[in-house]
């Protein structure tokens, strides 16, 4: 590796480090006197949620209670690898390690939720913990079988749907998300503290929105079935329902937040793209960031960058080397019949490697990564490529190409030592790429 992907990887930690739940929660909750406030007041606090910074937002939440930590009870549905023992909030292992896909663990945690909620008492407050990922981890289905609402989900997965289109969706299959939690709260405050891991940060979207308003319909949600093609391929019980809510027979989801249900955003994609900045700036570099509203097929934000890599390197523009290009959102890939092992993180260095070829990427590092630490169904956050990587590839006698056409960069970039390994980073706020040019 590189002195150029060692600086690439110290930029995107920087980023993931930036966002991290044990260092925004208590400051929020210090600065913030309606919450303050509620706890003082409160007679019990109850604690529910999903997402993959759940453990870490919970345990944080703890930290910061002091003297109120005693009125905590609760749990928050989080991925089974992170899964450990706190005082008072229960984190419930509602998926698998490196899965994203709702099950019966899942369904049972929010069912617990919506109960506790549904019980509670007049001086009440509720903390609602939310972070990327939240939609799998909270399942609540209505209409439709689990196995059902897997099916779609899946579909929509292989399709290349946005998050805002799976989510449409969802929500019109679900109890829970759409503002339903909300809608199941008795007691007298709910404050929802969000990571955001979705373009934009619209609240009805992230985890699905369970404590936010949401704008979409069951009609919106029948026409994301249409779009891509998916009526006939869906079970029969998802259209169903799907069509009787868009003829007024199942009530819509929550079109107006209640005045005691408040949604407070933590971080998102642009708060880790500053701290890349920062990092980038004191290695060096001069920055040019993108921003966090990048989105599209991989393998075609892919190609665009590479023409923005050629343009630095031959005219200089739009900024001379040493230039660190910081690009957040996140991209999705369109599976094929017989997909290989990887995700959009990987497939992306994949694809740079592929359009810049060995003599491109010299004085080159490419580095795409899940701030989650999570990239598709594998072990890895993402992958950093330089010079290095191609002779790599060539000398274990793989081919970019054909592995790039069948989705399945897991495996050449993890025979070139480019695969980004972190765990579970307990945070989510999309994905950060880096690209330095020297």
């Amino acid at each position: 590796m590189t002195d150029l992907s060692q600086h690439a990887l110290a930029i995107w930690h920087a980023a993931v480090d930036a966002v991290r739940p044990e260092a925004l929660l208590p400051k929020h909750i210090a600065d913030n006197r309606a919450l303050k406030k509620a706890f003082v007041a409160a007679n019990r606090i109850l604690v529910v949620g999903a997402g993959k910074a759940g453990a870490a937002m919970s345990a944080a939440l703890e930290a910061s209670l002091g003297e109120h930590l005693h009125k905590v009870t609760g749990l928050v549905n989080v991925p089974a690898d992170a899964v450990r023992p706190l005082q008072r909030i229960r984190l419930h292992a509602a998926r698998p390690p490196a899965s994203n896909f709702p099950t019966v663990e899942g369904v049972a945690g929010a069912e617990e939720m919506l109960a506790l909620l549904n019980k509670a008492g007049p001086d009440d407050v509720a903390i609602c913990l939310i972070s990327g990922g939240g939609s799998a981890l909270l399942p609540a289905p209505e209409g439709v079988s689990l196995a059902e609402k897997q099916a779609i989900t899946k579909l929509l997965h292989h399709c290349g749907a946005t998050v805002q289109d799976m989510n449409s969706v969802r929500k019109h299959l679900s109890r829970i998300k759409g503002g339903r939690l909300a809608q199941a709260f008795r007691g007298r405050e709910l404050f929802s503290l969000i990571i955001s891991d979705v373009v934009g940060d619209p609240l009805d979207v992230i985890a699905s929105g369970p404590t936010a308003a949401d704008p979409s319909t069951f009609a919106e949600a029948l026409g994301v079935l249409e779009r891509f093609q998916l009526r006939e391929k869906a079970p029969a019980s998802v259209v169903s329902h799907l069509e009787r809510g868009a003829k007024g027979l199942i009530a819509e989801t929550l079109k107006a937040l209640p005045g005691n249900v408040h949604n407070l955003l933590l971080a998102n994609n642009a708060a880790a793209l500053r701290a890349a900045t920062a990092k980038a700036e004191a290695l060096g570099y001069r920055v040019l960031n993108l921003g966090s509203f990048i989105e599209g097929e991989t393998r075609e934000v892919a190609t665009v960058v590479t023409g923005l890599v050629r343009s630095i390197q031959v005219d200089h523009l739009p900024a001379a080397s040493p230039l660190c290009v910081l690009i957040g959102g996140e991209t999705t890939v369109s599976l094929g019949k017989d997909s290989g092992k990887g995700g959009r993180n990987q497939e992306f260095v994949l694809a740079m490697l592929h359009k810049l070829g060995e003599n491109g990427m010299r004085n080159i590092a490419v580095l795409s990564g899940g701030t989650d630490g999570e990239d598709g169904p594998t072990d890895a956050a993402g992958a950093v490529a330089d010079e290095r990587t191609i002779p790599a590839i060539r000398a274990a006698g793989m081919d970019i190409a054909s592995h790039l056409d069948r989705h399945d960069a897991y495996p050449i970039l993890n025979a070139a030592d480019s695969l980004i390994k972190t765990g579970l980073t307990n945070t989510n706020v999309m994905d950060v790429r880096v690209i330095l040019v020297h």
